[in-house]
């Protein structure tokens, strides 16, 4: 598979028109793979709640655009924030900890890596303040 600006640039119209302003393209051969690895365009104001992964760390780059990873302590308080953009730091957030995202330029598109199959985000790990 090859991942060209056409593909991106569908992959950012379809965050564009969604309710959320954010959309994945899943990268793997199957659901039943034991890996999450998947495209993520988000765009400035999607709402991404604080949240963390107990079962596995996650891996984030930026593909295009500009985003930040904000990471916090168990009280939500803000410990760091981690500017990304193309052929910059590569991130990787230890399984456990506290993070979401900041969109900062439209087309923003990142990947993104967790081991594991897919769950979903249970309520206890999503921190409300």
């Amino acid at each position: 598979m090859v991942i060209d600006q056409d593909i991106l640039n569908e992959l950012t119209a379809k965050a564009k028109a969604s309710p959320r302003l954010r959309m994945a393209y899943d990268l793997r051969t199957t659901p039943e793979e034991n890996s999450q690895r998947m495209l993520n365009a988000i765009e400035p104001g999607t709402e991404i709640p604080i949240h963390r992964h107990w079962n596995s760390s996650e891996t984030v780059l930026c593909v295009r655009g500009h985003f930040q990873e904000l990471l916090y302590d168990n009280d939500g308080n803000l410990e760091e924030v981690i500017d990304l953009v193309p052929g910059g730091v590569i991130v990787n957030v230890p399984a456990g900890q506290w993070h979401n995202l900041k969109s900062l330029e439209s087309g923003t598109i990142l990947a993104e890596a967790k081991d594991g199959k897919y769950e979903p985000v249970s309520e206890e790990d999503i921190l409300r303040k």
